[in-house]
C-alpha cells in the first residue's frame, strides 16, 4: 500500500503512529480483508488489537454484513457453547427458549473473537469444525445449521506454548493462524509514545474543559525509555491521571516519575534456570544484582589471591641492588611485567619489607595490605543473598534516619515492600 492509503486507514480507525512494524501489521490487514481466509492476530495486552479486525472487516465484502466482537475470556466456560452456537429451549437448565448463538446471526458476517486461547477444549472442537465445515450444532439439538462468517481471531498468550501446555488444540491454531498479523508493543514504537501521549492529552483537554498538558523534555525522555508493561491503554490511563490531578499545565520527569509505576522503569534480564545438580533459580530482578555484586566481590578476591601468591614466591629473587620499578600489573598468565625508573629516588622505608623490593610508589602499600588480608578473606563465610538485601535495606534505613518512604524510593521498592522486607529480617 501507498503512504497516503495507511494514513487514510488511521484517521479512519484512530491509529496514532509512524511505525514502521505498526503500518506493516495495518497493510497485511488491508491486503487479506477481500479474502475469506481466518486471521489471528497476536500481541500483548493494550496494544490495539481490537482495531484490526474492524479494519479487515471494512475493507472487505463482508461490510456491510454484521460485525460482532466476542471476548471469550469474559464468557463462564459452563455458557460459552450457548453463546458461541445457542441452544434449544430445555436444554440445561434456565433454557426456557430457543436462542441463536453468535455464528448463527453474524450469517454473511465477521466474527471477531478476542483471547481466543481461554476457549476450553472442548468449544475448540466445535470451532473447528465451523472453521473446516462452516457447520455447527446448538447445544441440545441434532440439527446440523450452516453458518457463512468469516472469523478473526486474536490473543495475548503464547500460542505455541499454549499448545504445549495441552491449552490449546494445534489443529485449530493453524486454522486460524493461516494469515498471522502480529501488533507491535509500545516499547518497540518508541517515536509514537510522545505522539500517543500529545493525542490523549488534547483529548482529555476537550472532554474536560481544561488546558492540554505539556511534557518538557527530560519528561518525554523519561516517558520514551518507560517499558510500557501496559502498552498503549496504560499510557492512556496515566495521561488522563495527569490532566485531571496536576494543577500544572508543563509536567516535568519529577512530577511524571510519580505517575510511573517502579517496577516497570527499568527491566533486568530474564529470570532463568540451570538444570542439573547445580540447579538455581531466581525469584526476582534485584536478586539477579545481588549474585551479580557477589560474583565480581568474588572475582576481586581471586585477583588480591593471586597478588599475594606473586609477592610471596618471588620476592626472595629479587636484590635490593636492584633498580626500583615504577610500576607493576599483571599479565593474562599471572606473571609480573615491571618497568625500570631512572630519575630521582622513591622512598620506599615506608613501605612493608617485601613490597619495598618491587615496587617504588606509595601508593602500592594498600594492594600489599589487600593481599595480606586475603588470607582472613578467604576463611570468611560467604554472604548469601539474603544477607546481602538486609546489610543493604538496613544501611539505607540508618542513612535516612529511618524514614521508609525514602528508603523505599532509593531502593526503588514499594513501602509495602519495604516494609515486609524488615519485618522478614527482624530489622531494628
Amino acid at each position: 500500500m501507498q503512504h497516503s492509503e495507511i494514513q487514510s486507514v488511521k484517521q479512519r480507525f484512530g491509529i496514532i503512529g509512524t511505525s514502521e512494524i505498526l503500518n506493516r501489521a495495518i497493510d497485511i490487514a488491508v491486503q487479506v480483508a477481500p479474502t475469506d481466509l481466518s486471521v489471528l492476530i497476536t500481541g500483548e495486552s493494550g496494544v490495539g488489537k481490537e482495531n484490526f479486525p474492524q479494519i479487515i472487516h471494512f475493507y472487505s465484502h463482508r461490510k456491510h454484513g454484521p460485525y460482532i466482537a466476542v471476548n471469550c475470556g469474559a464468557i463462564p466456560e459452563g455458557t460459552i457453547d450457548s453463546e458461541l452456537f445457542g441452544h434449544e429451549k430445555g436444554s440445561f437448565t434456565g433454557a426456557t427458549a430457543d436462542r441463536k448463538g453468535y455464528f448463527e446471526v453474524a450469517d454473511g458476517g465477521t466474527i471477531f473473537l478476542d483471547e481466543v486461547g481461554e476457549l476450553p477444549l472442548s468449544t475448540q472442537v466445535r470451532l473447528l469444525r465451523v472453521l473446516e465445515t462452516g457447520e455447527f450444532i446448538k447445544v441440545g439439538s441434532s440439527k446440523t445449521l450452516k453458518t457463512n462468517v468469516r472469523v478473526v481471531a486474536a490473543s495475548n498468550l503464547n500460542m505455541i506454548q499454549a499448545i504445549r501446555d495441552g491449552r490449546f488444540r494445534e489443529d485449530l491454531f493453524y486454522r486460524l493462524n493461516t494469515v498471522p498479523i502480529s501488533v507491535p508493543a509500545l516499547r518497540e514504537r518508541k517515536d509514537d509514545i510522545v505522539l500517543l501521549f500529545r493525542k490523549f492529552a488534547a483529548d482529555f483537554s476537550e472532554k474536560y474543559r481544561m488546558p492540554a498538558v505539556k511534557l518538557t523534555e527530560d519528561a518525554k525522555l523519561m516517558l520514551t525509555n518507560y517499558y510500557w508493561n501496559g502498552n498503549v491503554r496504560q499510557l492512556k490511563n496515566i495521561t488522563e491521571q495527569i490532566s485531571v490531578i496536576e494543577q500544572q499545565r508543563e509536567i516535568s520527569a519529577q512530577i511524571l516519575s510519580a505517575y510511573l509505576p517502579k517496577d516497570d522503569i527499568e527491566r533486568l534480564p530474564a529470570l532463568f534456570s540451570k538444570t542439573g545438580n547445580d540447579q538455581k533459580t531466581f525469584n526476582n530482578e534485584r536478586e539477579i544484582l545481588y549474585q551479580v555484586l557477589f560474583d565480581m566481590k568474588k572475582d576481586m578476591t581471586d585477583l588480591k589471591a593471586i597478588v599475594h601468591d606473586i609477592i610471596n614466591n618471588q620476592h626472595n629473587d629479587i636484590q635490593s641492588t636492584e633498580p626500583h620499578f615504577s610500576s607493576t600489573f599483571l599479565t593474562h598468565k599471572d606473571t609480573i611485567i615491571t618497568t625500570p625508573t631512572t630519575g630521582p629516588d622513591y622512598k620506599t622505608d615506608k613501605l612493608p619489607r617485601d613490597a619495598a623490593k618491587f615496587v617504588g610508589r606509595t601508593d602500592y602499600e594498600e594492594t600489599y595490605q589487600d593481599a595480606e588480608e586475603y588470607s582472613e578473606m578467604e576463611n570468611q563465610k560467604p554472604m548469601t543473598l539474603e544477607d546481602m538485601e538486609r546489610q543493604m535495606i538496613k544501611k539505607t534505613l540508618d542513612k535516612h534516619k529511618g524514614k521508609r518512604k525514602l528508603a523505599a524510593d532509593e531502593l526503588q521498592i514499594s513501602e509495602r515492600t519495604l516494609y515486609r522486607k524488615i519485618k522478614e529480617y527482624g530489622i531494628e
